[in-house]
């Protein structure tokens, strides 16, 4: 798993050894980046289910100020903790080794203007995160939810939310989200 492009283009990252964390495919990962290549430089990014970290490490790599990155599995923060070290991004991140949706309760003030949400497949947590997003809206202006799941798997977008684009690469779907509200926070 490498960085695509970017001041870090060609890094080297470390997978979680086992099954139990699923890193976005290349393919996706790069498609991902074309759509949101407009919305990185000086983005505050949140990473939920930051897995290895790969997709907030991207999203620095390509002109994203500082990075949140909440994972909730001990050996998946060891390594992010590790990626980040190797990517020489200790100064641009926050990680947190907790429940995601324990730090949306605790953490209200953050306002992103990128969210990725790459959860385990099939479990209702893109639902759950949303949600929990949109009260108070976490999203600047003109930001980006980036929600992937399952290709068999719908989900249920709040009323503050509009999905502005869908994309489908195999058993997977990227859904990109925006929020309908002109002042986030409320």
């Amino acid at each position: 798993m490498r960085i695509i492009a970017g001041e870090l283009r060609g890094r080297r990252l470390r997978a979680v050894e086992g099954r139990q964390t699923r890193p976005t495919a290349s393919k996706v990962k790069g498609a991902v980046f074309n759509v949101l290549r407009d919305k990185l430089e000086g983005a505050f990014v949140l990473d939920l289910f930051a897995g290895t970290g790969s997709l907030a490490l991207e999203a620095l790599s390509r002109g994203a100020k500082e990075a949140v990155l909440v994972e909730n599995g001990r050996a998946a923060a060891r390594v992010i903790g590790a990626n980040i070290r190797l990517a020489g991004m200790q100064e641009r991140v926050r990680l947190w080794c907790m429940d995601a949706f324990v730090y949306l309760r605790e953490h209200k003030d953050p306002v992103f203007d990128l969210i990725f949400l790459d959860p385990p497949y099939r479990l209702g947590l893109v639902d759950r995160a949303l949600a929990e997003l949109s009260e108070p809206c976490r999203l600047h202006p003109g930001g980006v939810i980036v929600a992937e799941t399952a290709k068999d798997e719908s989900i249920l977008v709040p009323k503050r939310f509009e999905t502005r684009k869908t994309a489908s690469y195999g058993d997977t779907v990227v859904r990109y989200l925006q929020c309908t509200d002109v002042e986030p926070g409320r």
